[in-house]
């Protein structure tokens, strides 16, 4: 009974986080200035090796990143 208590508390606590715009976890290191930045490089045909160097994030996650709208 009282771990239901618990569970109901934490999830309110979740919502409310989530409506005030907090959604938990680790930030994201690319933002919509390096996403464009990247964006424009790929499509001149830049090298996403050298596109990832250039903005110091992995390459896994440029991929994951610019792979998101296409």
């Amino acid at each position: 009974m009282e771990r239901e208590g618990i569970r109901e508390k934490t999830l309110e606590g979740l919502d409310t986080a989530a409506r005030k715009g907090n959604h938990g976890g680790r930030p994201s290191v690319v933002d919509d200035d390096k996403l464009a930045i990247a964006r424009a490089r790929h499509a001149k045909g830049e090298s996403v090796t050298a596109i990832a160097k250039a903005l110091g994030i992995s390459r896994a996650t440029l991929y994951r990143h610019i792979g998101e709208s296409d």
